[in-house]
């Protein structure tokens, strides 16, 4: 006689209404550093950029996995400025993302300077093969604030998809706007070579990791790993910074936790469209820009290449009222040149043993948790 299947886990993250906040996911349990919150995968993918026509076999990556080419490219049998890593990969992209309908809008277009135009216009396309295929389709029931007065550009782009997508002027606005608020940026690898300079490669739209809010202090982080090998290298894994306790709301930064407060607060009101009031936030509005000024030929001198103060070590003992932070930007802050990418823990081993090696999330360097500043255990710096 067979056994009984075990029951699934629970998961770790569940939904809830947080006054002020919306909706957001709260910890189901009391969350361990380290462990896997979720692993997502895409609702839908495009690309960032647009192919170059007059020469498709210099892109640097498959339009439907997004890896980076290691042979030679496959070229679209429609397009043939879109290139694939696969005959799989072209396959399934002609039968989704890449139906030969939107070879033809993409055939029917004006030439476009602007390259968030070009982001704007796969995304469209993507979503009207999304929603000709998904009649259940999730991407509308994601956040998008309030679409009126229509979003910038839509006008403009309902007068080159309109009659390709069948989407309205409102709907334009409307998806314009969800995307905006629930993209996450698939990024090129970290090179030192490049000088830390990271261009995005692709968008997604994740629909459980949509639900995260922010904080300027997170207490998780995500991971993509775009040119893994195997499947699945498209889905991003948000990992616990730190200990969580149940019914804790669960936090993503929506950008590096190293930007001052104005950079911060310009980019949220402008792509999100709310002030932060975090408790980073509340003490570093009261930080005077006049002081800032007077010191910030000195802060230059004092500030590594990621910006972090150095010395933030001698703070975390003193309670410092101005910078009660500290101990977070130098346990959990990659002090890689150029980086300023977020560390978490490696998930804890099978029987429950948690790690001491964390991760950090943009460069993929390894250090000791108990030693700041040590040397990366593989030599590398990269996560296996």
């Amino acid at each position: 006689m067979m056994s009984p299947e075990s029951p699934p886990p629970e998961p770790l993250v569940k939904l809830a209404d947080i006054p002020g906040r919306g909706r957001a996911l709260v910890a189901s349990r009391h969350i361990n550093p380290g462990e896997i919150l979720l692993t997502d995968s895409p609702l839908l993918l495009y690309p960032a950029a647009a192919a170059s026509s007059s020469r498709p076999s210099t892109s640097p990556f498959c339009f439907h996995c997004f890896r980076s080419l290691r042979s030679a490219p496959l070229p679209c049998p429609f397009c043939p400025s879109v290139v694939f890593c696969t005959n799989r990969c072209l396959s399934a992209a002609l039968s989704s993302c890449h139906h030969p309908s939107t070879c033809r809008a993409l055939a029917a277009l004006p030439p476009l300077s602007n390259p968030d135009l070009h982001a704007q216009i796969y995304f469209l396309l993507a979503a009207s093969n999304l929603s000709s295929t998904s009649p259940a389709n999730c991407l509308l029931t994601l956040d998008g604030g309030d679409a009126n007065p229509v979003q910038q550009d839509a006008v403009f782009l309902h007068s080159l998809l309109g009659p390709l997508t069948g989407f309205s002027l409102q709907a334009i606005s409307m998806l314009i706007a969800k995307d905006r608020r629930n993209a996450f940026g698939l990024m090129e690898p970290f090179r030192e070579e490049d000088g830390g300079e990271r261009r995005v490669r692709a968008y997604g739209i994740y629909p459980i990791s949509s639900l995260f809010n922010h904080d300027c202090l997170p207490n998780a982080c995500r991971f993509d790993y775009l040119d893994r090998d195997g499947e699945g290298n498209t889905q991003i894994t948000v990992r616990a910074i730190h200990d969580i306790p149940a019914g804790r709301e669960v936090c993503l930064s929506y950008f590096p936790v190293n930007w001052r407060y104005k950079e911060r607060q310009k980019r949220l009101i402008e792509d999100y469209g709310f002030h932060c009031s975090c408790d980073r936030c509340e003490v570093e509005r009261n930080w005077k820009d006049e002081d800032e000024e007077e010191e910030g030929e000195e802060d230059m001198e004092e500030e590594d290449g990621d910006g972090r103060l150095e010395g933030m070590e001698e703070e975390i003992g003193d309670g410092d009222d101005d910078f009660p932070h500290a101990y977070f930007f130098v346990r959990y802050v990659c002090e890689r040149e150029n980086c300023g990418g977020t560390m978490a823990p490696l998930p804890p081993s099978p029987d429950g043993a948690q790690s001491s090696v964390i991760e950090c999330n943009v460069c993929g360097r390894l250090r000791k948790e108990d030693g700041f500043g040590g040397e990366d255990d593989d030599g590398d710096g990269m996560a296996a």
